[in-house]
Formats: structure tokens, sequence, C-alpha cells
């Protein structure tokens, strides 16, 4: 029987996939609230709906996928409430902070470095975002070893030269369409125009919006920050294009089987 691919949306930056017959938990943002460096005056988040899922009701999570130590991907609260011997794949910075927590099965992965999730699934990680100087998290590329199936994912601003000089193309690509920009910092979120050339660059035959959710914030920071774009602009500039890419955009809890949307 062929394996497939299903994504669930949980909210913000947090998904489950759905691949080589594995669930893995990516970037979990279950409770309430979100709060940056331990200081609500700067940021602080709330689900201006319930989340989709609590630790508690979780399907059985085979693996945990963070792709940065910030609090947004890697949330202390909610990562304290998992089984901590679930196994765990992370970015060096998210490595320490759940080692800090007292999980017992980590593998830190630099840019390039890869992993085997029990023979089934290669995991790359893939240069995402610089965070400071010298501090560069994580995307990742997912692959089903058994069907060939792949999956991108990167949930600020990938340096695209980088990324096309090792990934040719993929399945289903995990991104942001809804850029920001932030004071002194620049622009750390991509916008339409970029995610389009995302997909130009990895011809994805399926994109998923991310880093997007029906939350409120307060504090000092979102005063700050400026969105570029939406998913709209996105969509038009795709279907201008030369590209065959399916835009897909699950609700927050839903499920989508990349199977069903095939030709």
């Amino acid at each position: 029987m062929p394996k497939t691919v299903k994504l669930t949306r949980i909210d913000l930056n947090s998904w489950i996939f759905h691949i080589a017959g594995q669930t893995i938990l990516v970037d979990p943002w279950l409770i309430d609230p979100l709060v940056f460096y331990g200081q609500p005056w700067l940021f602080t988040a709330y689900h201006n709906t319930p989340v989709a899922f609590t630790p508690d009701t979780l399907p059985p999570i085979d693996l945990i996928l963070i792709s940065q130590g910030l609090d947004d991907h890697c949330h202390r609260p909610t990562l304290s409430k998992l089984d901590r011997t679930i196994p765990a794949i992370a970015s060096p910075t998210a490595a320490k902070v759940l080692s800090s927590l007292g999980y017992t099965n980590i593998t830190s992965l630099a840019n390039w470095q890869e992993f085997k999730f029990k023979e089934l699934l290669q995991i790359i990680a893939v240069p995402g975002a610089e965070i400071q100087p010298g501090q560069e998290e994580n995307g990742y590329l997912l692959k089903d070893l058994n069907s060939g199936e792949t999956l991108y994912y990167e949930p600020h601003l990938p340096p695209l030269e980088k990324v096309k000089q090792k990934i040719d193309t993929v399945d289903v690509a995990i991104a942001p369409v809804i850029g920001q920009i932030f004071p002194f910092l620049g622009q750390v979120i991509i916008g339409p125009k970029e995610a389009l050339k995302l997909a130009e660059t990895l011809k994805p035959k399926f994109f998923l919006p991310t880093t997007a959710g029906d939350i409120r914030a307060t504090g000092i920071l979102p005063m700050l920050v400026r969105s570029i774009g939406s998913i709209p602009e996105f969509r038009d500039l795709l279907a201008k294009s030369e590209l065959s890419t399916q835009l897909l955009e699950p609700e927050p809890g839903q499920t989508l089987d990349i199977l069903d949307f095939r030709f």
C-alpha cells in the first residue's frame, strides 16, 4: 500500500506531519500564553479560539521536530507537559532548551546535517533564519525513504542561494507567505514575493502557508512589527506564474491527506 503525506495544522508555527508512517509534532505551542524571553512586556500571545490539541489530547507522537530555539517554536510550557522520552530533533539552540527540560533522546542537527529516523525517514536540517550573527536556525527537508516523498518546512526566512544549491524539487513546501519586518532586524519572515521565489526554486506540487494564526498579542514588539502581504496576494502571484503548484489552506485543527489532491 503506497504511503502518503498527511498534514494537520494546529496554529501559528505548530503542525503535525504524518509521513513515512510516522507522526511528527512540529514547533508545538499548545498552552497559553506564549511569552518571548520570559518578558511579558515584550511579547505575550494567546490563541483567540481554543487550540485543536492539548498535550493530553495529542495523538501518539513518534517524534518532536523543533526548528528554532525561540519561544514561538520551542515553547517551554508546552514541551514541559509532553513525554520527555519522545525522540526529538532540534536546532542546536532548541536542543539546549530540550535538554534543560529533561528530554532524554535529543538529536541536535546543524545546517546540512542529516539523521535517519527508524531507517524510514531521512531528516536534513537546511539553512533557516539567521536570528543573530552566527546563529542560523533550521528549516527541514523530510524524505520518506520508501516512497521518496519529500516535505520542506521553513517558518521564517530561508537563504534561497544556499537552499537551491542542494535541494532540487519537493512534493510539499510549508513556509510563510505573510512577511514581517522587525525594528533593527529588518525582514525576518518572508512575504508573498519571497514565497513565490521559494516556490520557483523548489517547484513543490503543494504549498501550505505557515506562521499565521488566530492569535492576539500584546507588548512592545507587536506594536513595532510591520506585516507585508497576504495569502490572497500570494495566491494571485502563484496563479500568474508558470508553476503548477497547488496552494492548500487548512484551517486550524484540519488534517489534509495530500493523496486526495493528486490527479
